[in-house]
């Protein structure tokens, strides 16, 4: 069964940015700080557009989706519950998170594998000098992450696909480029639909 999910993507800081799950079903979980911040795309908001794009049902994102906590999401401190109630909640997370995260361990190879390809391609299409000269300076270790690549993967990678992926890469960055700190993005999956932005 599918469960709904909202991804909240908010600035925290000049260099910094968390991301809230808020999920039907279960309990809301945040990831704060999140790793790699990028004033174009943070880091994970890349891994939601790849792995959306894609189908993976059990990348961190699927395994989210499903109730579990992707090895590094916490459970959300808005979640008034008593202390037994957020105890039960924190046990049950950690369990069915680890579960998930074993279950979905070559998605996630798969997710960083085929997110580091988009944005190598996703940069090199950019107007700005800035980021085609980021391009050009990780366009090896994006040939070299293509050769450890499955062939199914690469298949999976052709130029439709890599358009789309740009497509909404490149409507996500618009909302996140024009947030200030405290502003976010909310964006839900597995469709991508931009729920609220500022």
């Amino acid at each position: 069964m599918e469960h709904q999910m909202t991804l909240v993507f908010r600035r925290t800081g000049q260099r910094r940015y968390a991301v809230e799950a808020l999920r039907s079903g279960f309990p809301d979980v945040v990831f704060d700080p999140a790793p790699g911040y990028d004033r174009h795309m943070p880091h994970d908001m890349m891994h939601l557009v790849v792995e959306a794009r894609l189908g993976l049902s059990l990348g961190i994102f699927g395994q989210l989706a499903a109730g579990g906590n992707a090895g590094t999401f916490q459970l959300s401190e808005r979640n008034n519950q008593h202390s037994r109630e957020t105890k039960r909640n924190r046990k049950r997370s950690k369990t069915r998170g680890k579960r998930l995260l074993k279950r979905g361990r070559d998605e996630c190879l798969v997710s960083e594998r085929a997110t580091y390809i988009c944005w190598q391609e996703w940069l090199s299409r950019s107007s700005s000098r800035e980021l085609s000269k980021l391009a050009k300076e990780m366009a090896q270790q994006a040939k070299e992450v293509r050769n450890t690549a499955l062939p199914t993967e690469l298949r999976s990678l052709n130029k439709s696909k890599l358009d789309d992926i740009c497509k909404h890469l490149d409507e996500l960055s618009s909302h996140w480029f024009a947030l200030d700190v405290g502003q976010s993005v909310a964006v839900s999956w597995p469709d991508l639909a931009v729920v609220n932005s500022g």
